[in-house]
């Protein structure tokens, strides 16, 4: 299964400006607002609700923020590349430039665990993350998000 199933139409950002962790996730949740019709507040509660749990930083320059929440009736989410890396506390220390914001209904306990084992499977490629990095547009990126991973199970 391609990780583009997960992204509505609009839900990738080439771009996003940021200078810390709040930042990105206030611009992730304004990207999910337009690409999936949430409201952006709620899902950024909900999202720095889940940070305060532990860092969703996974190293390599990777974040997956992520939150359940009745905003939502399927697992989905939006990805962003940063204009610059920000600080996730990932345990190799590196600060993240590739952060994918997944949102789950709160009754989606293995579908959300599911998709959080693809999505770290994905970026735990270093020529995924290189191409990611190296795209030119949103429109690669959400290529590689359709192309970049074999199909399997998860």
């Amino acid at each position: 299964m391609a990780l583009s199933t997960l992204i509505s139409p609009g839900g990738v950002s080439a771009e996003l400006a940021a200078t810390s962790r709040k930042q990105a996730l206030v611009g992730l949740a304004e990207l999910a607002e337009r690409a999936l019709g949430v409201a952006s507040r709620p899902v950024l509660d909900a999202v720095i609700e889940r940070e305060k749990l532990g860092s969703t930083g996974v190293g390599d320059g990777v974040a997956i923020p992520h939150a359940r929440t009745d905003l939502v009736d399927r697992v989905c989410g939006v990805f962003a590349r940063l204009k610059q890396p920000v600080d996730f506390d990932a345990i190799d220390g590196q600060p993240a430039d590739l952060v994918f914001l997944l949102l789950a209904p709160e009754d989606a306990g293995a579908d959300h665990l599911k998709a959080l084992a693809q999505i770290s499977r994905f970026f735990r490629r270093e020529d995924i993350r290189r191409a990611m990095r190296s795209a030119p547009d949103a429109d690669a990126i959400t290529a590689l998000l359709n192309n970049g991973v074999e199909s399997d199970a998860a």
